[in-house]
């Protein structure tokens, strides 16, 4: 790391994380990450974007007035305790798929420690030359950080003041994309189970041609991510329950994400299996710690 104009830290240069870091990138921002602990593949990919590697997450957040959040649902929390526990006392940009519920309390930690928190909820693909993804802004400096955005691929959506309605409007749009994803898991893993899976594919072939087709390439792409997205079906579940809607939905789509996040290869993470090796998984998957009787 070298003196200069204030750094962003990001944690962690995922395939999404990486790409909000190129977009600050882009925008003339130095993009700091900790290699501590992470794999080559990463680091590799965090290189490509311009990425300062400054080691350590304590050395990080030294340099660091404002860091980037971009985890896995489940290590939301965890990460601001690190990064608290590291002295870390500037602005902290939280744009992790996390219920709202979740979403304030982590912004009272970081507010009680002296620091400032962006609730931020992602909706799209990594975008790439020709695609591109939104970033949804809330909070009193969520307009500062939409600046951010300006010259990326990211179109930047400020929503208010109002910490959790980024990430409620996440959770809204991820329950039917993600959601859906798993139930046409199931629903193929169903038609599979019981011999009836050409017949469907013909089925829906007279009303919607190639829709199975697309159904069968939507859940093997998925897969990959799988592991992800458990927790966060999880968090969907959470967040329809605590605002008295059905939560059972996505308990059960928790429970195909995890029958299916054991094809993750570790050699080749973003490898897509074949689509009889993913529905074998969802009819072979036990129950234990699954969802229950949703």
């Amino acid at each position: 790391m070298t003196a200069g104009r204030p750094v962003v830290g990001l944690l962690h240069p995922g395939a999404m994380g990486v790409a909000i870091g190129a977009a600050l990138v882009a925008h003339g921002l130095r993009v700091a990450w900790a290699s501590e602990g992470r794999s080559r593949f990463t680091t590799d990919r965090a290189h490509e974007a311009g990425l300062e590697d400054a080691g350590t997450l304590a050395d990080l957040v030294r340099a660091c007035d404002e860091i980037v959040s971009v985890v896995p649902p489940d290590a939301a929390g965890a990460t601001v305790e690190a990064v608290l526990a590291a002295g870390f006392r500037g602005r902290y940009v939280d744009a992790n798929a996390i219920p709202p519920d979740r979403a304030r309390e982590l912004a009272e930690r970081i507010e009680a420690a002296g620091g400032r928190f962006v609730d931020g909820g992602i909706v799209g693909r990594p975008p790439g030359p020709d695609e591109s993804a939104w970033i949804h802004l809330s909070g009193p400096d969520a307009v500062e950080v939409a600046g951010w955005f300006a010259s990326g691929r990211f179109a930047a959506r400020v929503l208010g003041d109002r910490i959790g309605d980024a990430s409620a409007l996440k959770v809204a749009f991820a329950s039917w994309t993600k959601g859906a994803t798993a139930l046409k898991a199931a629903m193929l893993a169903y038609a599979e189970a019981t011999g009836v899976r050409e017949a469907l594919r013909a089925q829906w072939d007279e009303i919607e041609p190639g829709f199975l087709d697309a159904a069968e390439s939507r859940v093997a792409g998925t897969v990959p991510k799988a592991w992800r997205f458990e927790g966060e079906m999880r968090g969907i579940a959470d967040a329809f329950a605590a605002a008295g809607t059905p939560d059972g939905f996505h308990l059960a789509a928790a429970e195909a994400y995890r029958r299916m996040a054991p094809l993750r290869a570790a050699d080749a993470p973003d490898r897509r299996p074949e689509i009889e090796e993913v529905l074998a998984a969802m009819r072979a998957g036990d129950t234990d710690g699954g969802a229950g009787g949703a």
